[in-house]
């Protein structure tokens, strides 16, 4: 890869991870009355949400946190009242996690939050399509490459 594109790639990485740290910023606002949760918690609760009745192995995998830190995240969790566990109902020593009705209120609120934030900043719904596209074959990409072990 030339310099010009490591620069160009290195700025895509810095951006994201700025946005990303004010998009996360706003849910410490007064407005967001539920409780916050860390960005580990977040990385969990976004994928059980996504795929509910989970295997915790295969969410743990999914968000590429060691066992002792997705343990940590999920009881937090639990003790938030986002996440339940059920025992798997073909194998009793597996359980599957599902969100709770309080999660799905929480994500509803955070939508609005969210929405309400980048309101007017993107405008035209084809960029806002395009821009969810490419960020969204970048997170399949990385999550592939990192399941190959390249990084």
């Amino acid at each position: 890869m030339d310099e010009a594109q490591t620069s160009r790639l290195f700025e895509l990485a810095d951006l994201v991870l700025a946005v990303g740290r004010h998009i996360h910023a706003a849910k410490e606002s007064p407005e967001f009355s539920f409780e916050a949760w860390t960005p580990l918690e977040s990385a969990v609760m976004r994928f059980i949400d996504r795929n509910p009745g989970t295997s915790a192995s295969a969410a743990a995998e999914a968000t590429q946190l060691i066992s002792s830190n997705f343990s940590r995240a999920v009881r937090g969790l639990e003790k938030k009242g986002m996440v339940r566990r059920d025992v798997d109902e073909h194998d009793a020593r597996r359980v599957r996690l599902y969100p709770t009705a309080r999660a799905h209120e929480n994500l509803q609120h955070l939508r609005e939050v969210w929405s309400g934030l980048l309101d007017g900043i993107v405008t035209d719904p084809a960029e806002v399509d395009a821009l969810n596209a490419t960020l969204r074959r970048i997170e399949t990409e990385l999550v592939a490459k990192a399941r190959n072990g390249a990084r």
